[in-house]
């Protein structure tokens, strides 16, 4: 007596694909990092190039507007845009830090933490101009913070205190420890020519 299998061609189940968050802290967390430092950098011009006009060539505070407010002087007055920046800050230091672990994570978080804070500052500033109601019985729309540090020093500081430890997690991040490199999910770490070709 023979026995005779068949056998029964089931459909190939592929392995689901990664979903966008993971890929932008894997594959793709080099490119986002770089569009997300051109948007840091673009927004830190802006301000520089408005405390040169203010503190080295002398402009008054109503005419130094930055190079955008420079072109378009509606810019530099709406609060709007000013939030808006604040929101796309937060938004890729909170989606791109679990790309980051170890040292270079504590880092990005105490960004993310001071950006949190600057946001509310923000919020504060844009739900007066909609709310046609200023604050503290000020003249102009203010933040908290502003009560004592006028506001452009104010927004030169905010932008340090979040750039810096932006850039040292990004230090950490290019140059982790043998203890952090195997958790890294993307290909940011720096990898000396010599070991690119072993791993080849």
């Amino acid at each position: 007596m023979s026995t005779t299998t068949t056998t029964i061609d089931r459909p190939r189940v592929e392995a689901p694909s990664a979903g966008l968050l993971e890929k932008l802290n894997g594959v793709w967390h080099e490119r986002a990092n770089q569009v997300f430092g051109v948007i840091v950098l673009a927004h830190w011009t802006e301000h520089l190039v408005q405390a040169v006009q203010i503190f080295i060539l002398g402009w008054p505070r109503s005419d130094s507007r930055g190079i955008l407010g420079g072109w378009y002087p509606w810019l530099i007055k709406t609060e709007a845009l000013h939030y808006g920046y604040a929101v796309v800050m937060l938004i890729g230091l909170w989606i791109l830090r679990s790309g980051f672990v170890g040292r270079s994570r504590t880092w990005w978080t105490i960004a993310l933490c001071i950006q949190f804070w600057h946001h509310i500052e923000h919020a504060l500033l844009q739900g007066q101009v909609l709310f046609h109601h200023n604050l503290f019985g000020a003249p102009v729309p203010t933040s908290i913070l502003q009560l004592w540090i006028p506001r452009v020093e104010l927004h030169l500081f905010y932008n340090s205190v979040v750039f810096l430890p932006m850039v040292v997690a990004m230090y950490f991040h290019l140059f982790p420890t043998a203890e952090e490199r195997p958790h890294q999910k993307c290909s940011c770490a720096y990898q000396p020519r010599a070991r690119a070709a072993e791993s080849a």
